[in-house]
């Protein structure tokens, strides 16, 4: 028997009492379609009683993050940011970011959501040890969506973020519009190529390259996780073999050290285009050592996350289709904002 009664089934639907008698006591035929309006009526009740129950109540998010102490503010603030927007619940965000996360530390991470978590945000690198914990956490009904960089093979909820591919395209163009010599050697700097989201970003640049200005040359270096110090490193290492370079695009941060390099070899770099709007990315683009950096809304990523886990749970009706990619925006330094 259906836990509600059949005036509030009869309301809900919009059918008669009496239709909803013969329905559900088997009183003689009923329509299909009726039958579905009042199978409807009933799973919207149990929607609308279940999101009664849940307001008010405190919800623990995990924001599980392998990224760059400079890029965590931007995620911390984001994330923050957009509570207030969800205020029939006590949302409690618990940060777990470091530029030096291994597989190991995010797995015993994940492995800990599954007892108090309602709900984990993750960016991480695509790894085939996450996705048991991941399809763990889904079968133990604490919903996970990956962010700015996917692991598409496991059961997540889905991805949230910008299109990378196309994100790269719009640096391969622009790249191409602003260089200004003959011919140039490209390099294209990510900060691992575990992360899937880089090397999309990565794959979409050299084939728009190909496409927009093929008589450039594009070299793809892998360096350390966008973290200064490494990443001058390999860039430093690179340069010595192949002095001529004189562009880059880089997705996975680690600037400035990029930028050291650059200025400890003598060699001046044409055009600069990177990503993430972060402090540091700030000024250097104010200082003209950056021209142009591709971004995207993570306040809107943070709500997309919000919705999703929320929805997953039946706290909030859920929408039709999945949340779209984030707009893809291009930053210089005269439309920064303060």
């Amino acid at each position: 028997m259906p836990k509600f009664t059949l005036k509030q089934i009869a309301a809900q639907s919009g059918l008669s009492l009496a239709t909803i008698d013969r329905a559900l006591h088997n009183r003689g035929k009923v329509h299909p379609q009726t039958q579905h309006r009042i199978q409807q009526a009933i799973a919207d009740l149990e929607l609308l009683q279940k999101a009664g129950l849940a307001k008010g109540r405190t919800l623990y998010f995990d924001v599980i993050m392998h990224t760059p102490d400079r890029f965590r503010e931007l995620v911390r603030e984001a994330f923050s940011s957009q509570i207030a927007g969800f205020s029939s619940f006590k949302i409690q965000l618990r940060f777990h970011c470091s530029e030096n996360m291994t597989i190991d530390e995010i797995n015993t991470v994940l492995k800990k959501c599954a007892v108090h978590s309602h709900g984990v945000i993750l960016k991480a690198t695509n790894s085939e040890q996450l996705i048991p914990t991941i399809d763990a956490l889904m079968k133990q009904r604490v919903p996970l969506v990956t962010v700015m960089s996917d692991i598409p093979s496991s059961a997540r909820l889905r991805y949230i973020g910008m299109e990378n591919v196309d994100a790269g395209k719009a640096a391969a163009f622009l790249m191409a519009k602003w260089l200004r010599v003959e011919k140039s050697h490209i390099m294209a700097i990510t900060g691992s190529k575990e992360f899937i989201g880089e090397q999309e970003r990565i794959e979409g640049f050299v084939a728009a390259m190909q496409q927009f200005a093929p008589q450039h040359r594009v070299s793809v270096v892998a360096a350390g996780f966008g973290l200064d110090h490494l990443t001058y490193q390999s860039v430093t290492d690179f340069l010595t073999s192949h002095p001529e370079t004189d562009a880059v695009y880089t997705v996975g941060g680690g600037n400035a050290g990029i930028l050291r390099a650059f200025d400890e070899q003598r060699i001046l770099i044409n055009t600069f285009i990177g990503h993430d709007l972060d402090r540091e990315n700030r000024a250097l683009m104010q200082a003209g050592k950056i021209d142009a950096l591709i971004e995207h809304n993570l306040q809107l990523d943070a709500q997309h996350a919000f919705k999703a886990l929320l929805e997953f749970h039946g706290f909030i009706p859920k929408t039709e289709s999945a949340a779209p990619y984030s707009k893809i925006n291009i930053i210089t330094r005269y439309n920064m904002t303060t």
